[in-house]
């Protein structure tokens, strides 16, 4: 008994001395360029993370469409980001990352009413919400986190390629996450249920992304004069609600150890804003970022064959034709 108080101590001794180390070195966003005339989607842009990206964007003069299922949830967005920023231009759109239909009606409607992209942001995501298969045969978590971004990224990429100058690229922001180093990309059960931890699941789908970026990147240096660039970001350990998929008490304890002792959402939010304002991160395309700077990512993210694998396997099962897919490489 004495032997497990110890431990349980010295583990409490740790996370603390991390957090601390954490608080006093969390690096900020240092730009203080503008994004007058540009326009910039966010998923997962009407709270946490996203919220405060969207609240950045604004600010700097950028027209922002936040994206998310829950109109409440947008309607209420608009009004935080417009009453802190003075911005009139800032719009809800609905979009639900679970329904590849829904997927697919957000970018028509993007590419029917918007003449320009300059910055998608793939920052919605979803924690241990369930253990089942959406209707379109995915894996929940595996679809908003991943399959859904994959989708959305792709049908956008004609507009993101227009919008796109040499040196002013258009630019993919992917969030991954340090759980992204516990991931493993296992063909036969990426969209398996019953999984003893569902955590390996969410871990997976944050190193799909990374993967995603890099193989995307390959591609577009086939691509005769494209400007558009995709990097990953791991934000931290940040209090953010998506613990409360475990339930509301734990969710509640560890949103608040992670947001005094790691990081808020505005700390959290700092390095994909980074991406996007830096110059140097104009530069380069499928590198990872942490704490405001290009670092490594876990090895399995260099994996250019699964990454490959990964690719075509996306295709499949989002179900993209080899005409729709080319479509998405052509030049508006």
């Amino acid at each position: 008994m004495f032997a497990i108080l110890c431990v349980v101590v010295m583990t409490v001794v740790l996370a603390v001395m991390v957090g601390l180390y954490q608080k006093n070195t969390n690096a900020m966003c240092k730009s203080k360029k503008r994004l007058d005339g540009k326009t910039a989607i966010i998923t997962g842009g009407t709270t946490g993370m996203g919220l405060r990206i969207a609240i950045d964007f604004a600010d700097r003069g950028a027209k922002v469409i936040v994206a998310c299922p829950y109109p409440e949830e947008g309607a209420s967005a608009i009004k935080t980001v417009s009453d802190k920023t003075g911005s009139e231009k800032v719009i809800y759109k609905y979009l639900d990352l679970a329904s590849l239909e829904s997927v697919r009606s957000f970018a028509a409607d993007i590419m029917n009413t918007e003449d320009r992209l300059d910055i998608l942001v793939n920052n919605a995501g979803v924690g241990v919400i369930g253990d089942f298969l959406t209707k379109d045969g995915l894996h929940i978590i595996m679809q908003v986190n991943y399959f859904g971004h994959f989708l959305l990224t792709l049908l956008l990429l004609p507009l993101l390629k227009k919008t796109g100058r040499p040196l002013e690229p258009s630019r993919i922001v992917n969030t991954s996450s340090i759980f992204h180093n516990v991931g493993k990309i296992d063909f036969k059960n990426l969209n398996t249920t019953n999984y003893w931890y569902k955590f390996q699941i969410y871990a997976h789908s944050k190193l799909a992304l990374v993967l995603f970026a890099r193989e995307l990147t390959c591609r577009l240096r086939g691509s005769r004069d494209t400007y558009v660039v995709i990097n990953s970001v791991d934000p931290g350990a940040v209090g953010t609600n998506i613990f409360y998929s475990l339930d509301s008490i734990r969710g509640a304890i560890i949103k608040f150890l992670f947001y005094n002792m790691f990081k808020t959402p505005w700390e959290g939010a700092q390095t994909a804003i980074h991406v996007v304002m830096d110059k140097k991160a104009g530069e380069v395309s499928g590198e990872f970022f942490k704490n405001c700077k290009r670092a490594t990512a876990h090895w399995n993210a260099y994996n250019e064959k699964v990454a490959k694998q990964l690719w075509e396997e996306s295709v499949r099962l989002v179900k993209m034709s080899d005409e729709e897919l080319n479509r998405c490489f052509l030049d508006l």
